[in-house]
């Protein structure tokens, strides 16, 4: 009985991200689904694969993050992680423990302790939210106030708060170990020293690597405006960059799919953008960072499953 809820919480989920797009993208950025179309029907096949080749570039910068976390995890491997976890992620509503389920069946498939692998997850979900947080704070560097409207603000603080609250959880593992007893304590400390081992032998791969990922993404970004007529500066880029990868974090919908679309559009419009082409610039960017993701990492969650039941 407990399945039909999430089932129908899903549904839930994927309906208003439905709707968030279809109804309300034209709403915002006050155009026609007719002149959206057109625009991107101007996107020519060179250009797609190019888009293409900057956004498997990108997912293949991720993949330094995931090794650096979780030692003795191949390039390789890692892409099929992230895009197994991605998918699920864009699927389902608060899909992220799901996808954590997913990447952790397949990594302790390959070998990797259920201790490393939670590791690898409390790292690298650090690092992506520090890295969305801190966004905002480079838009407001290089474009000033406007980027942080009072949504923006909120998404911004809210995002700081709850990564205060998981450092703060992380380093007081030995207090809440003996609330949940001896075992939990030594589990827990076991846990902490990992952590801080993999954080000081691994940090600067992680860096690097999220820095590029965010870098390729960014560009991805600008070249799916300009496929779609729209040229914009450094300033303008990195507020609409930095708005729609910290409203992802939203989890009203699956990678919070509709809400970021509108609020990056919102952001471009109020910024002069032409609508049509800012609307279809940032469809065409959602078409990469959010559906396309989704066969991908079905492949190869497929892919392994098949291989696991063999080698089984």
């Amino acid at each position: 009985m407990r399945r039909w809820p999430r089932v129908l919480a899903s549904l839930a989920s994927l309906g208003l991200a439905a709707w968030l797009v279809v109804a309300l993208v034209p709403a915002v950025g006050g155009v026609a689904w007719s002149a959206v179309g057109a625009r991107l029907r101007d996107v020519g096949v060179g250009t797609a694969l190019w888009l293409t080749a900057l956004w498997l570039a990108g997912l293949w910068a991720y993949t330094f993050v995931l090794t650096a976390s979780l030692p003795g995890l191949r390039h390789t491997q890692a892409f099929g992680l992230n895009a197994a976890g991605s998918a699920v992620s864009n699927v389902l509503p608060f899909g992220g423990a799901v996808g954590v389920a997913v990447t952790a069946a397949m990594a302790s498939s390959w070998g990797h302790s259920a201790r490393a692998i939670t590791t690898s997850a409390i790292v690298t979900g650090l690092w992506n939210a520090a890295s969305r947080t801190a966004l905002p704070l480079l838009a407001l560097a290089v474009q000033g106030a406007v980027v942080l409207g009072d949504g923006v603000l909120a998404a911004t603080v809210a995002a700081a708060v709850a990564l205060a609250a998981a450092v703060a959880v992380l380093l007081r593992l030995r207090w809440l170990g003996r609330v949940l007893g001896g075992r939990a304590t030594r589990f827990l400390l076991r846990l902490r020293r990992q952590t801080g081992h993999v954080i000081r032998q691994g940090w600067r791969r992680m860096t690097l690597g999220m820095l590029g990922y965010l870098l390729l993404q960014g560009v991805l970004l600008w070249w799916c405006l300009a496929a779609a007529g729209v040229h914009l500066g450094l300033g303008p880029t990195v507020a609409a960059f930095a708005v729609s990868r910290l409203l992802t974090l939203v989890v009203i919908t699956p990678g919070g799919f509709g809400v970021s679309e509108n609020g990056t559009i919102a952001l471009l419009v109020g910024l002069g953008t032409p609508a049509a082409p800012a609307v279809a610039g940032v469809l065409l960017f959602a078409f990469y960072t959010y559906l396309v993701e989704i066969p991908l990492g079905g492949a190869v969650w497929l892919t392994w499953s098949a291989r696991h039941a063999r080698s089984g």
